[in-house]
């Protein structure tokens, strides 16, 4: 269906359902009425199944679930709250969103849902099950018919053809990974830059023929395969004469060579300009990889020049061959940033051009909206294969060829004189790999051909692809040192975007740290991408260019957040994709977390934050990536309140060996039974979380002649002083002068505390704090709060401090990672009355209570969102009520963005008072 097609259909669905909404009697017939008429399914019937039975204690039945896009639908009546909860039969409240998820966690594997949609007739909630604890895309049946795309998850499976693409893409970088293999062994110094350089060369030569000749380039399929059969005798002089021969004019060449040879045109562009690339022996099995396996049995015309390019970058990389494969930006990453950046309002605009009824009118307005893509220029500063180029490039030339569609009958031949105005020439890039430079060139190129043959079967005639042209806008430098303004002059620009590289500190070159302290004198520790940012930002000063970069997502957690963006004070982010994880196609996969964001010195009207599917309008993005004013939240090194010092548990550093693991604890009692008094409890995150038992050996204050009556203590003691001269380490070394002790030790060992794990993972809505007793020894995993009360438990454990931790906290993967100088210790608290804490207290108390009933289960059983006992539950909804009352939160309309809105401001307030 069409736009105008989908958008009268779901109005006739909201037209007729709106009033309507029995559970019992309704329910089907709403959600095959929405699948078969709005979203265009043939057979909803199939498509979803109704009341799929799932055995809890007892069997119960969800609603409905869409096996194709792995929806699990939880529908209740029109008159139902869908953010209240409800009693259910083993008397446990809850909401038809904990319903639905306690159904989840009882389904097989290959059925656990993507998306939880819960539904009341009204309203659909959508809810992310890649971030299973945030607030839920709301559309209301209402906004139907301008918000239906929203809802698109529900029928989309994917693109087809993008996937078939990708494994074409993949199968042509094999088969050049195994020519370059066959190629090297044939050089006589096959690590020498120069063997390295001419390989790269030839093998992106041997491609643009392999493609040319499939494209039908050459004026022929097959051409080259036939060529080089021909000559299969003396092919390394065949390809050497047909390099020559491409790169000349015809005008300039021999009138007396081959017909073979003469009838390959003129290619130019640079491509086989250089003759002084050197071309080894080609043996039988090089020429028969050639002719058979690249040529004859593989279709390179099919391949995807976005995706391609980067493989082949990938595959030809020995760095990247070392280190574990190919990586690329898949076209669906790229698509999140161009679509926001530019794409989709291209796409209105010629959306709304199509719609005008008025014939002359409207030819003239898609001759200016062609003139206007052809007028765009694009700046990638990290290109590396051109991915983003060329994905840019394809997306422009399918909307002019929309432009050509339409205007195609309305026309006549003599107007397709020059029918493609949109060029190559409108891309600049900058890489520092001069064989990725010439990658990204060829992508272009091939981009370029597949392109134009489209707009042939539009306009029914045939286009001259060669010569190539030749554009000098993909630069081989250092995008960090260079100006910028050498490639493409600033006020020429329109947009800028790209995947610069990711690089912690700890893992950049010694040239790149020179690089990034000139961009930011004084600061350690920033990842390399924000180099980039801070060039974009210095470049587009007194611009209205908009800039779009995927980064990690370290640049919008943590401490970064304040040291990093203090550099771009004037930057406003007009869009930006939370965190969401970008798998590699790497042999050994890498699970990157990465943020997408939309800047420029120019403030667009209507701003928005994408979370997973959802997209989510707002009045200002801020620098942790939601909807609220621009604060920035510092490390410090004590509490901004009157509250207990968090401090960090013991730091061993001992190479395991003043530890005991609980199986060995027994024969090291029995061997020692003099050490018992010495050995204590151990607790780490792990130990803690997951109720696992470990000892240590505690020697502070303990008598020398003790110690030394026992063999086994000695022995630790002996092995931990070794492990620590031995360390690469100098900090760690001194502590080789005590070895009997951690070699940090933070902790009040007589007092009880509250404890808290400094990694927790994010499927948990609650990090599971809790108190320990005096006499626990806990190790730097974990942080602590000695003296603390239940008042302070209950605050830190509620809703609202997990709401500031998620959006303050640094992450470890996803994972959340607490800091205490920036989490706890930049906290706003409440300023309850005597009642509110007295309730506070009691409610604290009771989660505890809760947990105490399950003596025999782990913190890790107790706080997943499958299993988590009602009892607990409803206390920590108790306890989350107290917290948000003693704030003056309104429970009912309070979010999670808009209570870390109202605590931003209190931080804010604080530090004002403080003058810190």
């Amino acid at each position: 269906m069409t736009d105008v097609q989908q958008r009268a259909a779901a109005k006739e669905f909201t037209a007729y359902w709106a009033g309507r909404g029995d559970e019992k009697q309704e329910t089907q017939r709403f959600w095959i009425d929405l699948l078969r008429n709005v979203y265009g399914v043939a057979e909803p019937e199939k498509a979803i199944e109704f009341e799929c039975p799932v055995k809890l204690d007892h069997v119960s039945f969800i609603d409905g679930y869409i096996k194709d896009t792995r929806v699990l639908i939880e529908q209740k009546g029109a008159d139902i709250d869908l953010r209240r909860g409800y009693k259910q039969s083993d008397g446990s409240m809850l909401t038809p969103y904990q319903q639905a998820r306690r159904y989840a966690g009882y389904l097989p594997h290959d059925k656990n849902p993507r998306w939880i949609v819960v539904c009341n007739f009204r309203e659909f909630h959508v809810h992310d099950m890649n971030r299973p604890n945030d607030e839920p895309e709301v559309v209301a049946l209402a906004g139907l018919e301008k918000e239906y795309h929203r809802l698109n998850f529900l029928v989309d499976t994917g693109d087809e053809n993008i996937k078939k693409e990708m494994e074409i893409s993949l199968q042509a970088g094999e088969i050049v990974g195994t020519l370059y293999d066959a190629l090297l062994k044939q050089y006589k110094d096959p690590e020498s830059p120069e063997t390295l350089k001419s390989l790269n060369a030839l093998c992106v030569r041997l491609v643009f023929c392999l493609y040319a000749e499939d494209a039908e380039i050459f004026g022929g399929h097959g051409k080259f395969h036939d060529y080089m059969q021909r000559h299969q005798s003396d092919a390394r002089r065949a390809l050497m004469d047909l390099f020559q021969v491409l790169d000349t004019r015809p005008e300039d060449r021999d009138p007396y060579m081959d017909d073979d040879l003469a009838s390959f045109p003129y290619v130019n562009g640079g491509l086989f300009a250089d003759e002084h690339i050197i071309i080894p022996r080609l043996d039988e099995t090089i020429v028969e990889l050639i002719l058979q396996r690249a040529s004859a049995d593989f279709d390179w015309s099919a391949i995807s020049p976005t995706i391609f390019g980067a493989v082949f970058e990938s595959t030809l990389n020995p760095e990247t061959r070392r280190s574990g494969g190919m990586h690329y930006t898949s076209i669906e990453n790229i698509h999140k940033v161009i679509d926001p950046l530019f794409l989709d309002d291209l796409r209105g605009e010629l959306a709304d051009i199509q719609a005008v009824a008025v014939e002359t009118t409207r030819k003239r307005r898609l001759k200016d909206f062609q003139h206007k893509l052809a007028g765009l220029k694009f700046l990638d500063p990290a290109c590396g294969s051109g991915n983003f180029l060329t994905e840019t490039y394809i997306s422009l030339r399918k909307l002019e060829n929309e432009v050509l569609r339409s205007l195609s009958n309305q026309i006549v031949l003599g107007d397709f004189i020059n029918p493609i105005q949109v060029s190559i020439g409108q891309f600049y890039g900058i890489e520092i790999n001069d064989f990725a430079v010439s990658v990204a060139k060829t992508a272009l190129w091939i981009a370029e051909s597949q392109m134009m043959k489209e707009t042939e079967d539009i306009i029914h005639m045939s286009l001259d692809f060669l010569p190539l042209k030749s554009y000098a806008n993909i630069v081989e430098g250092n995008a960090l040192r260079m100006d910028w303004e050498s490639v493409v002059p600033k006020h020429e620009l329109d947009y800028i975007m790209g995947n610069p590289p990711f690089h912690g500190f700890t893992f950049m070159t010694k040239e790149q740290k020179a690089d990034m302290q000139i961009l930011f004198p004084d600061v350690k520790n920033l990842d390399l991408v924000c180099g980039w940012y801070k060039k974009a930002s210095d470049f587009t000063v007194g611009t209205g260019i908009e800039t779009g970069f995927v980064s990690t997502n370290s640049i919008v957690q943590g401490e970064t957040v304040a040291r990093f963006w203090d550099f771009l004070p004037n930057d406003i982010i007009n869009f930006a994709y939370r965190t969401f994880v970008w798998d590699s196609e790497a042999a050994v996969k890498a699970h990157v977390h990465c943020v997408i964001i939309g800047f420029s010195k120019i403030s667009r009207k209507e701003k928005y934050i994408y979370d997973g599917e959802r997209k989510k309008q707002a009045s200002n993005i801020n620098r942790y990536l939601f909807d609220g004013e621009n604060i920035l939240v510092r490390s410090r090194n004590k509490p901004i309140c009157e509250v207990p010092k968090m401090i960090y548990g013991n730091k061993p550093a001992d190479g395991g060996h003043l530890i005991i693991e609980d199986e060995d604890l027994d024969n090291f009692i029995g061997k020692d039974p003099l050490s018992v008094k010495f050995i204590k409890p151990l607790l780490g995150a792990a130990e803690y979380i997951k109720g696992k038992k470990r000892w240590c050996l505690w020697l502070e204050n303990a008598n020398p002649s003790e110690v030394r009556k026992c063999p086994m203590i000695m022995e630790r003691v002996k092995q931990c002083k070794e492990s620590r001269e031995g360390s690469i380490a100098e900090g760690i070394r001194k502590f080789a002068a005590t070895p009997t002790l951690f070699a940090q030790r933070t902790q009040p060992i007589d007092k009880d505390f509250i404890i808290i794990p400094r990694v927790s993972s994010q499927n948990r809505r609650y990090v599971p704090i809790g108190f320990i007793k005096a006499g626990t020894i806990v190790t730097d995993r974990v942080q602590i709060i000695p003296d603390a009360n239940l008042y302070e438990f209950g605050v830190i454990i509620s809703n609202v401090h997990m709401a500031w931790m998620r959006t303050t906290c640094m992450r470890m993967k996803s994972d959340y990672s607490y800091s205490k100088d920036i989490v706890y210790n930049n906290f706003p608290w409440p300023t309850p009355t005597d009642e509110q804490k007295a309730k506070i207290e009691e409610t604290a108390q009771a989660i505890l209570d809760a947990r105490a009933l399950y003596p025999d289960s782990s913190l890790a059983d107790l706080y997943d969102e499958t299993t988590m006992p009602p009892e607990l539950r409803k206390a920590h909804q108790q306890n989350d009520k107290a917290v948000m009352r003693a704030y003056g939160f309104d429970i009912k309309t309070t979010t999670e963005t808009t209570c870390v809105a109202e605590l931003m401001k209190l931080y804010q307030k604080l530090t004002e008072a403080t003058g810190k």
